[in-house]
């Protein structure tokens, strides 16, 4: 039985969590790709991997040798919650391995009908072992989610819920404001909307434990259309192909 280590966390100070995740209708789907993602990112230094799905979790931890977080994106087309929303789903991504299981603890509601974060003490309750990561998109739920127990708060969801869905940017007065009240009380790891070098040392410098990246790093075809938007004149709007459903 794997015991609660926060010695995990603390190997993250100030690296690079690469987000390696493939949906089942992405142009470059394999579970070969997945995996080919996460041995790249730790040969370039990453110090930890974020993952989608059991099967994708266990292929990743069969080839690579880091900290994952891991989640599961389940969608229902009567509710913006899909990050890990229910217990079963929590209980299969750590029996595949994850050491820490990151939850949507916002205010939505979800297929189930109950605000996402009730489900964090259900967890904690479920898988005491396991260390929790609350997505969140604004301050006062990650106050909440650390009320709640959370290890480690991330604004994952800023630009996900109907209040933020029209965001592209970071919201970095907010993530410094996040950084300097919650450090004694939980780790916090910035996540979403993070493109350059540049963007993950800001966050770094404002505080943040550790960066997660993803879609800028491992979605080829996303990396192409946002490129492609911005030189047709920014007739559509790629962020709308990174949220859509799947």
């Amino acid at each position: 039985m794997r015991t609660k280590d926060i010695k995990l966390i603390d190997s993250f100070k100030n690296g690079l969590i690469v987000s390696c995740q493939v949906q089942h209708d992405d142009p470059v789907y394999s579970e070969e790709f997945v995996v080919k993602m996460a041995i790249a990112a730790q040969w370039g230094g990453a110090v930890g991997i974020r993952a989608n799905s059991p099967e994708q979790i266990r292929a990743i931890k069969k080839a690579v040798d880091l900290p994952l977080i891991g989640l599961w994106k389940i969608w229902h087309d009567d509710t913006d919650v899909f990050i890990t929303p229910t217990l079963e789903a929590a209980q299969a991504i750590w029996e595949a391995g994850a050491e820490i299981i990151a939850l949507d603890c916002t205010a939505q509601i979800t297929h189930e009908g109950r605000p996402a974060y009730e489900l964090l003490p259900v967890v904690k309750k479920a898988i005491p072992e396991a260390l929790i990561f609350a997505d969140v998109s604004n301050y006062e739920e990650g106050v909440r989610a650390i009320e709640l127990g959370a290890d480690i708060v991330g604004p994952t969801l800023y630009g996900y819920t109907e209040a933020t869905k029209h965001i592209e940017e970071p919201d970095l007065r907010e993530f410094a404001r996040m950084c300097r009240d919650f450090k004694d009380k939980a780790y916090v790891i910035m996540e979403g909307h993070l493109y350059t070098p540049e963007d993950a040392m800001k966050c770094i410098y404002l505080g943040a434990h550790a960066v997660v990246v993803g879609s800028a790093i491992t979605r080829p075809h996303l990396i192409t259309k946002r490129f492609v938007d911005l030189l047709s004149g920014y007739q559509n709007d790629w962020r709308e192909d990174e949220k859509k459903k799947h």
